[in-house]
């Protein structure tokens, strides 16, 4: 090192004008460089055999301008900016997505037998009802082969008492207002029926006993918008002996007795999402046949009080009285 640098002053001595001892104006810059000692960085790669590849390696990004504000963009600039950062137009209309969790209704409904449950099969009557749902049989073993390849445990006669379970807790819960456990033992749309009017009253209902057996009499499956989303419906029908009591917010008797005992006989449609792995069957709808009579209006009880009313004229004790003697008249004209 120090030999390299006796080598260089002597350059420079060498390269001096002999009268002013200056360097010559073309090397003057070059010797101010020399003495400050400027470190030099070097980019280049000392291999240029992979020059291309080593390009390739950078993308060029094109920064958006995060102080551009869209409200002083006009429309032709607004589209230009959103082709190049590939964003589609808004559209006019807000979609918003949906999910079909049951049927809106039943397909191909069961047609019960007129005068079902009072007839026995020994009779002619019952004869002809056992012969016409062996003809119709065909169409409900098909579908219920076809629940069989989405769940391989199903059968008829098991689904019956599991389906009177279902029954009688959908009922009970009724009954308890839980509206959170009721959504899901029925369907969505069995679910705004079971509770229209049911505020402000209270039910009291009580499943005694089964007169028959339940039994599966329908299957029918269908798909909904697409070929795999099947779903199921099965219907059971159920001979039942129950009593049902409904009070007002008064606590009068409305409907029925919680000591008279009814006999029910009701044909209650399942429903299941076959397609959905964690589908479970819940309550879709009851079917009232055209041949049953129609229901009786609902009575409402009055308690009627002997006494007058203490401290009133005569005149409106009166007035109170006819009022009393007519509503008992309709209460007595309308049972």
């Amino acid at each position: 090192m120090a030999s390299f640098v006796a080598a260089s002053r002597a350059a420079i001595k060498f390269l001096q004008l002999p009268s002013t001892g200056l360097l010559a104006p073309c090397l003057q810059n070059a010797a101010i460089v020399h003495q400050q000692q400027v470190r030099h960085r070097r980019t280049k790669h000392w291999e240029p055999k992979w020059k291309r590849l080593r390009k390739a390696k950078y993308i060029k990004v094109d920064i958006p301008n995060l102080n551009e504000r869209p409200e002083d963009l006009s429309q032709e600039q607004m589209k230009t900016r959103m082709k190049e950062r590939g964003i589609l137009p808004p559209r006019p209309w807000l979609e918003r997505p949906f999910y079909i969790s049951c049927t809106g209704g039943v397909f191909e409904p069961y047609v019960p037998p007129e005068g079902d449950g009072r007839m026995s099969a020994i009779s002619r009557e019952g004869a002809k009802q056992k012969i016409e749902q062996l003809e119709k049989k065909t169409k409900s073993m098909m579908a219920i082969r076809k629940i069989r390849n989405y769940d391989e445990d199903f059968d008829t006669s098991d689904f019956s008492t599991a389906a009177q379970d279902i029954y009688i807790e959908a009922h009970k819960t009724l009954c308890e207002k839980n509206k959170y456990k009721l959504r899901e033992i029925v369907t969505e749309r069995a679910y705004p029926e079971l509770m229209h009017n049911v505020a402000d009253k209270t039910i009291r209902w009580q499943f005694l006993k089964s007169l028959e057996p339940p039994r599966v009499v329908h299957a029918r499956c269908t798909d909904v918008i697409t070929k795999e989303n099947i779903f199921a419906q099965v219907t059971v029908r159920f001979h039942s002996q129950q009593t049902l009591a409904i009070y007002d917010r008064f606590g009068r008797l409305m409907h029925g007795s919680e000591t008279i005992p009814k006999d029910c006989l009701e044909y209650v449609v399942f429903e299941k999402h076959l397609a959905n792995e964690y589908g479970v069957w819940r309550l879709h709808e009851k079917i009232i046949p055209d041949w049953m009579p129609p229901k009786a209006p609902a009575l409402i009880t009055y308690r009627m009080d002997d006494e007058p009313v203490a401290g009133a004229p005569e005149d409106e004790s009166k007035e109170v009285d006819t009022v009393k003697e007519n509503q008992k008249n309709e209460a007595v004209s309308t049972a």
